[in-house]
């Protein structure tokens, strides 16, 4: 019985950290066969903390379902197996420096003179070529060097952005990279080579302040508040719970002004009828919104935005994901065979989530049934 529609691809990951391991995690998800290639010490984000039961809370959420081989490639025989395992692979991925397989001979066209199916992808922080292409490159010095810290945060500094968005953006390009691959293969029977770097993915991503900073208008961080709409940003409720609203067009204003504001007229005062017009005079919209809000509590101001149909949400924080009633959960096994609870992969197709259930593999947990396996 097939378990996903990936069922029968074989991927070798030469993988660590996130990128990579976040690109073959969707895969395993959709039922693919990933074998995770380690050092003889592991994937180095097995040690980034113990918060997953006494492992790592990365490496739990990013290696779900896979078999994990250790192999030295300075060592002949491991480089053999490897070899013998990529031979029979339909996807190489890694997220090695660039060139350091061509160094070990397994560069992209030199497995697919051996395999001419197959798919190679690689994740590196500037790609293969240009003047940054040989410098180490990791999520949050990305982060910094695209610009991306540099609206994010509030007025006084730039920020990190919470999770390593980087990272997992770059795994989610190559992910849909490989996807159209495997289509494409099926039409020309050919692999093909895919190259993601990280400064591109997340430059790509920030598109949109790019073009208001190449126009003149460089975006200023302004906290939980959007630079290009009015009003959406955060009021305080008069039992002091903070709510985030959003107005995104002048329809939606009109609504809002009636029903929250209690105040029509300024759905057709030229100093705020239109978000450019809100936008220009965004203080007195933020302060006449406060004060409507701080007239209501919680309970109340949610129902009536319900009432408005007006986009809004809570400002919540860990704990409140944690309790919240909407979250979808599932459990991923460990290898000593307790359970972690965590948040359950996005995606649901024919009514089935993806990567329910899972197991993580132990270090090298699959190193001697691979060795039988791949003749080495």
């Amino acid at each position: 019985m097939s378990k996903g529609p990936l069922d029968g691809v074989l991927v070798v990951s030469i993988e660590q950290a996130v990128a990579a391991p976040y690109c073959t995690s969707r895969l395993a998800d959709a039922g693919a066969r990933v074998l995770k290639v380690e050092r003889p010490e592991g994937d180095f984000a097995r040690g980034y903390d113990q918060a997953a039961d006494g492992e790592s809370s990365y490496f739990l959420w990013l290696n779900r379902g896979k078999e994990s081989v250790v192999i030295d490639m300075d060592d002949a025989t491991d480089h053999k197996l490897l070899l013998a395992m990529i031979d029979k692979a339909d996807v190489l991925v890694h997220n090695l420096k660039p060139g350091a397989l061509e160094r070990k001979g397994l560069g992209p066209e030199a497995m697919r003179q051996r395999n001419d199916r197959l798919i190679t992808c690689g994740i590196s922080g500037y790609g293969d070529t240009g003047p940054y292409a040989t410098r180490k490159a990791y999520d949050l010095l990305i982060q910094a060097e695209s610009g991306l810290c540099s609206i994010t945060g509030g007025p006084d500094e730039p920020a990190r952005v919470g999770i390593s968005i980087v990272d997992i953006a770059s795994g989610a390009a190559a992910q849909s990279a490989i996807l159209e691959a495997l289509i494409q293969r099926g039409i020309t029977g050919r692999g093909c080579d895919i190259r993601i770097s990280m400064f591109d993915v997340i430059a790509d991503w920030l598109s949109v302040p790019y073009l208001h900073a190449a126009s003149g208008q460089t975006p200023q961080r302004i906290g939980l508040a959007h630079p290009s709409i009015s009003p959406y940003g955060v009021f305080t409720t008069a039992d002091g719970q903070d709510v985030l609203l959003s107005i995104q067009n002048d329809r939606e204003w009109t609504l809002f002004a009636q029903k929250v504001l209690e105040a029509p007229e300024m759905a057709s005062d030229p100093q705020f009828s239109t978000n450019k017009a809100r936008l220009a005079n965004r203080a007195i919209v933020d302060a006449t919104v406060a004060a409507a809000i701080a007239r209501r509590s919680n309970e109340e101001i949610t129902r009536v935005l319900l009432d408005a149909n007006v986009a809004f949400a809570g400002v919540k924080d860990m704990t409140g994901l944690i309790a919240h009633p909407h979250l979808a959960t599932t459990r991923t096994a460990m290898p000593a065979g307790a359970s972690v609870t965590h948040p359950a992969a996005p995606a649901i197709i024919d009514g089935a989530r993806r990567g329910q259930n899972a197991r993580i593999p132990a270090l090298g947990e699959h190193t001697a049934s691979i060795r039988a396996e791949f003749g080495s």
